[in-house]
Formats: C-alpha cells, structure tokens, sequence
C-alpha cells in the first residue's frame, strides 16, 4: 500500500521543482525529503523523477502518480472539513425518530430553528410510535426519539436509555355539535357509560388506555371504529359516529366538533425525549436545545387553550 505521506512529498516537488523548495514547503530538510522520494521508487518500483542539476522533472509515471496524489490530498482536505464541522456541530446527520401527533406541531417548531442554524446538516426522521422506536434508539441506529408516555400504558424504560420529559399534554373529548355534552367544558369519564366511541389501537401493551380507564369506572367502553391517525377519529366523530378521546398534540381540525377537558388524574400523556446517555454525535445537543424552546412554547399554548401542568 502506497505511503500517503510520500504521496504528499511528492505532490510538493512536482509543485515547487526543487528538493530545496518542496523542503521548505513541507517543513523538512532536503535530506528528508530525498529519502522519502527515494522510499517511494522503491513502493512503485519505477523512477517518478528525471534529475537535473539545478531542478527535477517528473517522468510519465511520476506525472500520473501526482495526478492521484492531488485527488488524495483534495479527499483528504474534504474529509478534515467534514470531521471539522461535525465536531463542531455544523454537519454530519441526525436521526431522529418521533410519533405522529409530536410531527404537526412540537417536531416542526424544533427543526425549524435547528435546520435554520445549520443547513448543512441532513436529517433522517422515523415516524413509529415510542415502544417501536426505543429499540432503535438503544441500539444507536436513532440519535433521538420524542416520545410520549402515559400514566396507565407506561412502557419499560431500558438502562441505557435517558428520559427527559417536557410537558403534560391532555387528553381530550371530542363530540358532535349536537351532542348532549356540546355546551360542557369539562367532563368526567364516568359521565359517559354507554356512549359510543371512535377508539385508539393502544400502544406497546396492546390494551387501549380508554378501556383501561373505563374498566377502573366500573364500564366498559362500546367502541365502534379503531384508529390511530387522530383526525379520522375526530373526522367521525364530527358527523356522530361517536365520541373520541383525542390528545391535544393531534387534535388538529375542530370545526363541526366541540372539545372538551377531560376531568381524570390519569387520562393524560407526558411528552418528552429519549436519548442514550454517552450522546456520542455532537450535533444532539444542539437539536435539544431546539426541542427544549419548542417544548416550552408548545406547552404554553396548550395550557393556555386546554389547563395542564408543565413536566
């Protein structure tokens, strides 16, 4: 394999003519850099140089090798600007996994700004729900991954994974205009034994948590439709195909709907983020700190619309 060090010396002498001034370029002696020329006929095992007394010139073979010795030393520049920024948190990718109702409004707020600092990253975003993604993340294939947890569907946090929550985001009930709760602004669950609702699929437990609250208030809930994309549920409900529990996070259109808060100590969500502890790539930091600003002036606004308590 040839020696890259070599290579560049002999890039120098082809720039500069002289074993003297590609010296002093390279901040060797003469001696030095003779030896390396020397070392680097032996590699090839063709003569690279014509020697004159007052010059060198490369031959044919010498020519072609300092051709490939400028694309080396032009590769090499690249990668020392890429590594460059990357340390410094200006390049390279991010991974970011997250849930869908954190992608209408959380998720943009962040990458806005974080893509608005450094345009020169690329980012790769996986949409799958917390106990799909986490797996990914603990095993370094994901950098990050916003997630949601809630206080009766809790999922199993790993070792190796860190949890930081933002917010407490609240789940919402969503009826007809015409519904007999129209006018109400807040409800209780036990209020609504023998409705009729637009349900959810569940997360990694693979039970719904209406049911399970539904089951501690001595009911179970009549479910006729499943959906986790929130505005089909909210779409169904608007032309009274049932009632919907919603989380504020995907409650999205409302016209043709009234929302109301949902009295339950229980029925709520908490948004955060899930990162490995070592954080290895030093553009996640920078990331977080968007996804903090984001945090906050989202819980703001859903506390100023719906009332709910900052994480």
């Amino acid at each position: 394999m040839l020696n890259s060090a070599r290579l560049l010396v002999l890039l120098e002498i082809a720039r500069k003519g002289t074993i003297v001034a590609a010296a002093q370029a390279l901040h060797l002696s003469p001696s030095a850099v003779s030896h390396q020329l020397a070392r680097l006929e032996q590699e090839v095992g063709v003569a690279l140089v014509e020697r004159a007394p007052q010059s060198l010139r490369l031959t044919a073979a010498g020519q072609r090798l300092a051709d490939h010795a400028q694309a080396i030393a032009d590769l090499m520049a690249v990668a020392e600007d890429d590594l460059r920024g990357h340390a410094a948190g200006e390049a390279g990718v991010l991974r970011l996994g997250f849930f869908a109702s954190s992608g209408l409004e959380l998720l943009p707020r962040a990458l806005a700004g974080f893509s608005a600092r450094r345009p020169h990253v690329e980012l790769e975003l996986i949409l799958g729900q917390p106990h799909e993604l986490v797996p990914d993340l603990e095993a370094g294939r994901l950098d990050a991954v916003v997630v949601f947890e809630h206080p009766l569907d809790p999922w199993c946090r790993d070792a190796s994974v860190d949890v930081e929550m933002f917010f407490d985001e609240p789940q919402l009930i969503v009826v007809p205009l015409r519904h007999r709760l129209g006018r109400r602004s807040t409800v209780r669950l036990a209020a609504l034994e023998g409705e009729t609702w637009i349900g959810t699929r569940g997360g990694g437990t693979g039970e719904p948590v209406l049911e399970r609250a539904c089951a501690a208030e001595g009911f179970l809930p009549r479910v006729r439709c499943r959906s986790d994309h929130y505005q089909v549920t909210v779409n169904l409900a608007r032309v009274g195909m049932g009632i919907a529990l919603v989380p504020a996070l995907g409650l999205g259109d409302t016209a043709g709907v009234h929302v109301c808060r949902l009295d339950h100590p229980q029925l709520h969500r908490r948004i955060g983020v899930a990162t490995r502890p070592t954080r290895v790539n030093p553009l996640l930091d920078h990331f977080l700190v968007e996804l903090r600003t984001a945090a906050r002036a989202v819980g703001t606004l859903l506390g100023s619309q719906f009332g709910l308590s900052r994480g």
